[in-house]
C-alpha cells in the first residue's frame, strides 16, 4: 500500500459519507480497501479522509475481508 493512502486511511475524520449501494460499490473499486467493516447492516471503511459507508449492501457484494465491528460511532473515543 502506498504511504499516502495508509495514511489517510488511518487518519479518518469524524465525517461520515453514505453512498446509495452503486455508487459505495464504484467507490469499493476506485479505492480497493483491503478490509470492508460491518455493523449490523452497515459496511464502511476510511478513505480521502472521510468514513465511507452504506446500508444497501450485503457481504457476498465484497471479494475483500468483511471484519463485523461492534460499533459505529462518530462520538469521540472513551473507555
Amino acid at each position: 500500500m502506498e504511504a499516502a493512502t495508509a495514511v489517510s486511511e488511518m487518519n479518518a475524520s469524524s465525517y461520515r459519507v453514505k453512498f446509495d449501494k452503486q455508487n459505495f460499490l464504484e467507490l469499493v473499486r476506485i479505492a480497493r480497501p483491503r478490509i470492508i467493516y460491518r455493523r449490523k447492516n452497515m459496511h464502511f471503511f476510511a478513505y480521502d479522509g472521510f468514513v465511507m459507508y452504506t446500508d444497501q449492501c450485503d457481504n457476498s457484494d465484497f471479494s475483500q475481508t468483511i471484519l463485523d465491528s461492534i460499533e459505529f460511532s462518530n462520538y469521540q473515543w472513551s473507555k
